[in-house]
């Protein structure tokens, strides 16, 4: 193998790695939010960075994660009415729920659709 093939595979599995941080901080960032803004600031700054498969990822991570929030204010509007808790719950499941689907398809090295 020549050095710049080398170098090439590393590089890929370094942004892979990265992707992978990024999925931990959008794990981490459902129970303190913090963590969360700092996944998507790093989805937004390697999404046009990467290769295709990654970049597929990152976009997933994004789209995510506006998805959610716009749930969880619509949620906590709604809580007065009582449903808007059922709602954070849903939520909630469904940002974990995609966010370790992610994880599954990036070790298998599949992309996300868009």
């Amino acid at each position: 193998m020549t050095q710049h093939s080398e170098s090439l595979g590393t590089n890929v599995e370094s942004e892979r790695a990265l992707a992978l941080v990024a999925y931990v901080l959008h794990l981490v960032g459902s129970v303190a939010a913090v963590p969360s803004l700092i996944g998507l600031v790093v989805n937004y700054v390697k999404r046009g960075e990467t290769d295709a498969l990654l970049a597929t990822h990152h976009a997933w991570m994004i789209r995510t994660f506006w998805w959610a929030l716009l749930w969880v204010v619509l949620g906590w509007i709604t809580t007065i009415v009582l449903v808007g808790w059922v709602i954070l719950g849903l939520v909630w499941l469904w940002y974990v729920y995609r966010h370790i689907l992610g994880l599954i398809r990036l070790a298998n090295g599949e992309p996300m659709p868009l």
